[in-house]
Order: structure tokens, then sequence, then C-alpha cells
């Protein structure tokens, strides 16, 4: 027992690290989740021209390499970026090489699983009790928070968890767009990497490692357990 608590006695630079990949993580999650809401929506429900092209750029983070999600990123909200040019002149924000812009790398890495899982359980749920609230006066919002969003709120949190997980495991596109800066950017992934750069890191690496997997199979668990129940209450 003893032996376990040393091991996982971090050093302050290893706690930095993980704090920050939780506190990006939970940003990214929350910050993605409006967006997240609506276009699992406009793909369950919609029927507009260009919607296979939405499906599609959706995913695309998942098909493309990490780090050309990154270099896009760089490109788009760096310094000099199409986007990251008037942010920074006019409102002062600068997101290349600060944790905030590893929580947007890391909300467009997780934003698909997120739009799947919350897509899937919107579909699955019965229009006719949608329709039938409909029937009885309520609106379209009215709707979906009085009927459509209990029904799939199991899924909704089951999409937040998967995109939360994958945020702290993201490695490729944050290194990327934002570097390995200790105290600023170093997440739990970059950290490790870090560690094994140097001679004498394989412990810290280890340890980080081992920690690494533990968030992601608790996570990986509570989203199982959370589609279970929402095809216990669909059924």
């Amino acid at each position: 027992m003893d032996q376990l608590v040393a091991f996982f006695d971090l050093s302050e630079a290893e706690w930095v690290a993980v704090g920050l990949s939780l506190r990006i993580a939970a940003v990214a999650t929350l910050c993605s989740l409006p967006l997240g809401v609506i276009v699992a929506l406009a793909l369950a429900r919609g029927r507009f021209w260009g919607r296979g092209l939405l499906d599609g750029l959706v995913h695309l983070p998942l098909i493309l390499p990490p780090v050309v999600t990154g270099y896009l990123l760089l490109i788009l909200f760096g310094r000099r970026g199409v986007l990251g040019e008037p942010l920074d002149q006019i409102f002062g924000v600068t997101l290349a090489f600060r944790w905030t812009g590893a929580a947007l790398a890391c909300a467009v890495m997780g934003f698909p699983l997120m739009v799947r899982s919350m897509r899937l359980s919107i579909e699955a749920v019965d229009r006719r009790l949608e329709d039938a609230a409909a029937t009885l006066g309520a609106g379209p919002v009215w709707v979906f928070f009085t009927v459509t969003l209990p029904l799939c709120l199991p899924g909704f949190l089951a999409g937040m968890v998967l995109s939360f997980a994958k945020a702290m495991g993201e490695f490729g596109a944050t290194i990327t767009f934002v570097s390995n800066i200790p105290g600023e950017t170093q997440t739990l992934a970059s950290a490790i990497y870090g560690f094994l750069q140097v001679p004498g890191g394989d412990g810290p690496a280890v340890r980080l490692v081992v920690l690494s997997v533990i968030l992601s199979m608790g996570a990986l668990l509570a989203s199982e357990l959370l589609s279970q129940r929402a095809r216990r209450r669909q059924s």
C-alpha cells in the first residue's frame, strides 16, 4: 500500500499538468455543448440542402490526422491567422500558445463524439410524443425542453463524457496549435511526451500514463452506463 501511495506521489509540475488538463477538458466540453445540441438537432431532424456536407464537416476531425487539425487551427486562429489577427487586434483575444487555444483544439477534436451521441439519442425519441405535446399547444422550444430533452438526457450526458475524455487525451492538435509550455499549455498528454524526451523522465511518465488510463476508463465506463440507461428508458 505504501508503495502504491509513493507511486502516485506526483510532483508539483505533474499536478499542474493534471489540473490544467481537467480545466481545459471541462471548458472545451461546456463551451461546445450549445453548438453540439444545435448541430445534433439539425442532423437528426433537419431536412435541408447541405445536410450531408455538414455531417462530413462535423466528423472531419475524426478522419484527419490531429496534427493537420492543429495546423488548420494555427492558420485560422494564429496571431496572423484569418480569424486570429482580428480577434487579437480588435478584442485583444489571443488563442495560439495559450490554454484557451488548447481548449479550442480539444473542443474541435471532441465535438464529433458529442454530436454523434446526441444525434443518436434524438433519433431514438418517439416523434409521436413530441407531436402529442404540440397538439396540446406546446411550442417547438417548450416541446424540446419538456419532452425531447428529458428523454435524450442520458445520451446527451454520454456525449459530454466522451467529449471530455477525448479532450483529456488530446495531443496532436494541441501541441501543434499551442505547443508544450509548462504551466500554460502543457496538458497530461504533452507532459508525458515531455518527460519521455529527457533522461530520468520514465518514472513521471509512467505515473501520468497510469493516471491517464484510470481517468479515461472512468469516463468510458460512465458513458457506457449512461448509454445503457438511455436504452432502457427508450424501451
